[in-house]
């Protein structure tokens, strides 16, 4: 009795438990592209140190627009007999000193700072799309196998109404044992197609879910992008503009390298009070001072060549990418054609095999068709409706890629 009465204190707590998880664990949302993109790309790194490293280059801009190179400096002294002789002799000096800008060095480190904002928001931008090619792929794969699970539902619905009424009529003696096993076993292939689809489906979430961070879903429905324009601006694709931000920021670097030739003059303004004896009073004057080192040493030739070098990689690199991007773009233009006529001839065939269809299930209710013939042809509806249904994801996939290729990111 003891344990009869624990193990239903253990299962209740079970039951209890169970249901207070699926209660907590939060249900897979249907999301839009441009939604999951948001999600996606808020958890990336660089998104998150984005404004922060904006405001660094602001604050390096806002700083090349100061009157002065660096922060001034004081500059205190004191001068004094009493160790010797102690006559009373007293001097105080007190001074400011101004670091200056080189000619032309102010000018462009401006023009340096403006580049590496630039270069900051193109580097962010390409970011952006190399996430949304992983998104895309991730998403239509979802997308696709949703459908799969959609036309695997309806097959099996379709097998099970076929079973139904092969079973009825073996009852009224119309159809023999052997047709009963033939429409049952076509109920066992089509859940077994269901299953293998429904776990396709759940490995495509989770591909989905760990680039959002969260339970997600792509509906069966999911709705295509936008048909982008054919052209491709040079100038905007983030993959280029960020190779030529890169090269321009260089270039500033090296101008700025090259106005470097020495360290920064220093302008100094100081008082001084100064008395000779006791009794004496004092006296005080002012002194304007200029200091000018003389010219730099080899680091200077050092960072103009390596801005040279980088400046000189950067648009090699930019031939080379911008030689990609065209090939991409050509074979993402070629794939959206063959998409396109792919799914016009799948949604051809799929009318033809619903009409099919509906003419032999009605000649298999009057006795005029077999079951094998009518098995057969379900089996020629089922693949064609398969076909339109991957084939309408498959031109949306295309679309996708193109709308990739010319740099453009989810809508």
């Amino acid at each position: 009795m003891r344990k009869s009465v624990s193990a239903r204190l253990c299962l209740a707590w079970l039951l209890f438990s169970g249901t207070a998880l699926a209660q907590e664990r939060p249900a897979p949302e249907k999301l839009s592209l441009r939604q999951a993109f948001d999600i996606a790309w808020a958890r990336q790194p660089a998104a998150r140190g984005g404004e922060l490293r904006r405001a660094a280059a602001d604050a390096r801009r806002d700083a090349a627009g100061n009157w002065l190179v660096a922060a001034p400096s004081l500059e205190m002294s004191a001068k004094s007999d009493r160790a010797n002789n102690n006559e009373g002799k007293r001097e105080y000096d007190v001074g400011v000193g101004l670091p200056l800008w080189l000619p032309g060095e102010r000018g462009s480190t401006q023009a340096l700072a403006d580049a590496e904002r630039d270069a900051l928001n193109s580097r962010l931008l390409a970011a952006q799309l190399r996430l949304s090619s992983v998104l895309r792929e991730a998403w239509w794969s979802a997308a696709l196998a949703a459908v799969e699970v959609e036309v695997a539902q309806a097959r099996a619905r379709n097998a099970e109404q076929l079973a139904g009424d092969v079973a009825r009529r073996v009852k009224a003696g119309d159809l023999s044992r052997a047709d009963q096993h033939q429409a049952d076993g076509a109920v066992a292939t089509a859940q077994a197609l269901l299953a293998e689809a429904q776990s396709a489906q759940t490995a495509a979430d989770q591909r989905v879910r760990a680039l959002l961070g969260v339970p997600a879903r792509v509906a069966e429905s999911a709705t295509p992008e936008r048909m982008p324009a054919a052209a491709l601006d040079e100038a905007q694709h983030p993959a280029l503009r960020e190779i030529a931000d890169r090269a321009e920021a260089s270039r500033k670097a090296k101008a700025l390298a090259q106005t470097q030739t020495r360290a920064n003059p220093q302008l100094t303004l100081s008082t001084t009070r100064e008395r000779g004896a006791y009794g004496d009073a004092y006296d005080q004057s002012i002194t304007v001072g200029l200091r000018i080192p003389f010219g730099a040493d080899n680091r200077q030739r050092a960072r103009i060549v390596t801005a040279e070098a980088e400046a000189l990689e950067a648009e090699a690199q930019l031939d080379y990418e911008r030689e990609q991007v065209l090939s991409g773009l050509d074979a993402a233009r070629a794939r959206v054609d063959g998409a396109q006529t792919q799914l016009a001839a799948a949604e051809r065939r799929a009318r033809l095999a619903r009409e099919t269809r509906g003419f032999f299930e009605k000649s298999f209710r009057y006795g005029e068709s077999d079951l094998p013939t009518r098995l057969r042809v379900e089996l020629e509806a089922y693949e064609a409706e398969r076909q339109y249904a991957r084939s309408r994801i498959v031109a949306a996939q295309a679309i996708s890629q193109l709308r990739q290729a010319l740099g453009l990111l989810p809508e």
